[in-house]
């Protein structure tokens, strides 16, 4: 026969409902210490009063008061034993924002260290403690998790889609784990995280002194392998500090050994993989480590705008406009990198996602409003055949360019249909594809393999392969094919990045952005 009630049950019973009792009979408070800190309420009127008294965080008001609601103006910084765990990590996060990269003032600082440097007086429950934590919480996550205004951003050319998330809730699994604040919280992008690691890794190094400027001899353009200079030395030296050769023999002759760290400089700095070191080459290893801490941290910030989500995506395809670099990710491996040529600086390639729909095959250019007034109708007037012998023609007031091997398209285009007419497409002048320095185009973006980009992007259509492919690029007329799912396109700008072996890269800064970022983020 089953027991309805053991004693045991009735005994919990009874205590849950006297608990429950005692509890409804409580008042609400507003900042007196209490002996018992569960299921503590306070007067809502009271939040008000809190940013009052302590303006600098008033900007996140509008948020305290929404956590509150969602709580039922519950304490949430207390336990049974006073201030949480949580609370305590969320302190020490906020004096060591420098790990994240974050140059910043920390409001209220004395009053937060005064409340942490006392612990014998958090074991009740106090108002201020509590509103600050909270304010302190959304101060945390709007400068590591969201980064500058998402105006500032715009106004600066990024116009990738921000990152959206509710720090609210999120603040609901840091109650219950706190362990999660300091793992690669999904919302952020991972580069954010491996760019910290470096971060600290050069920091390292600036401790130590950096590195020596690398004396260039005016009289020399250039050291290849077998070479004997003072400067061979010195450059051995500087490789050494930052990982690229292992050891350091000291010799001034330019040997095998420095020869495999040149090439490992050259991969990460986006150079021509050869032996020769130019000055240019020099001039990039003098830069100085404080430098390179900088742009790690603006590209930091530039990780917190973006969702992780975006690797998500089945297939996807990013350019990094400061690496020349296309990548085509299935599954979130890279199946295909390219070389690309982006836009020089008076015509920037915008920083901008939108979903590719359609390959066209030996497309005809259409001449943009612009080009044809400033290029092709001058030229015209120089010279009357000039359409002709550019295979062009007039179509409905307009020129375009007739499909075949000379077309500026090249042969392939890849259609993502923006507001700032940029798309992805071959080109005849494979030359360029050569140089390291490849902002040549009038913003649109060059690839140096269309024909295996197009290959790979239709790899599971059956009705397609690599003949019929390379049929339609050369033969017929345009012929347009529609993408059975739309794949994402992210341009996007990162002058530091972190590789899957963990080698960071540094790139020119095409477009000189990093300067205006870091003067909002630095110059405060």
């Amino acid at each position: 026969m089953k027991k309805l009630f053991s004693p045991i049950i009735l005994i919990v019973f009874t205590i849950l409902f006297t608990t429950i009792a005692c509890n409804k009979n409580k008042k609400d408070v507003t900042g007196d210490k209490l002996d018992s800190n569960a299921a503590v309420t306070f007067d809502s009127t009271q939040v008000k009063t809190f940013f009052e008294k302590y303006p600098k965080l008033k900007i996140y008001q509008a948020d305290v008061m929404k956590l509150y609601r969602k709580e039922q103006f519950h304490y949430i910084w207390y336990d049974k034993d006073g201030l949480n765990e949580f609370a305590g990590l969320l302190y020490n996060k906020v004096n060591n924002l420098t790990t994240e990269g974050i140059q910043t003032v920390i409001p209220y600082k004395e009053k937060l260290d005064d409340v942490y440097d006392n612990p014998e007086d958090n074991q009740k429950t106090n108002l201020d403690t509590e509103l600050l934590s909270s304010a302190l919480y959304f101060f945390y996550a709007d400068k590591v998790y969201d980064g500058i205004d998402a105006q500032k951003s715009r106004d600066l050319g990024w116009f990738l889609p921000r990152k959206k998330k509710s720090y609210v809730n999120y603040l609901d699994s840091l109650l219950i784990d706190p362990s999660l604040i300091n793992k690669a919280e999904k919302g952020v992008l991972k580069q954010y995280y491996l760019l910290k690691d470096v971060l600290k890794e050069y920091r390292e190094i600036e401790k130590k002194g950096g590195w020596k400027t690398i004396t260039l001899d005016p009289n020399v353009t250039s050291y290849k392998p077998g070479d004997s200079a003072t400067v061979i030395a010195q450059i051995r030296q500087r490789l050494l500090i930052t990982g690229d050769i292992t050891s350091d023999s000291k010799s001034a002759v330019y040997d095998d050994a420095l020869a495999t760290g040149i090439l490992k400089f050259k991969k990460r700095s986006g150079n021509t993989l050869n032996k020769t070191i130019l000055p240019e080459h020099i001039n990039y290893m003098n830069v100085p480590v404080a430098q390179r801490i900088k742009t790690i941290m603006v590209n930091m910030e530039r990780c917190r705008w973006i969702s992780n989500d975006i690797t998500k995506s089945k297939e996807l395809i990013v350019v990094n406009i400061p690496a020349y670099e296309l990548t085509f990710f299935r599954d979130g491996k890279p199946e295909l990198r390219s070389k690309v040529v982006v836009g020089k600086a008076l015509h920037k390639t915008v920083i901008f996602s939108a979903p590719m729909k359609y390959i066209v095959f030996r497309p005809y250019w259409n001449v943009p409003t612009s080009i044809l007034k400033k290029e092709i109708l001058p030229a015209i007037e120089k010279n009357p055949n000039y359409l002709e012998e550019h295979d062009m023609e007039w179509k409905d007031s307009n020129v375009r360019q007739k499909p075949g091997p000379e077309n500026s398209l090249g042969l392939v285009k890849f259609l993502f249909p923006n507001s700032n007419a940029i798309y992805l497409h071959d080109t005849p002048s494979k030359s360029l594809f050569g140089k390291e320095d490849r902002a040549f185009s009038h913003g649109c973006i060059r690839v140096a393999k269309p024909k295996e980009l197009a290959a790979i992007i239709m790899k599971n259509d059956k009705k397609w392969n690599a003949q019929k492919i390379e049929a339609a690029m050369n033969e017929g007329e345009e012929y347009w094919y529609t993408l059975k799912n739309k794949i994402p396109v992210y341009i996007g700008y990162f002058t530091a990045w972190v590789d899957d072996e963990g080698i960071v890269h540094f790139y020119e800064d095409v477009y000189k952005r990093d300067e205006a970022l870091a003067s909002l983020l630095f110059n405060k």
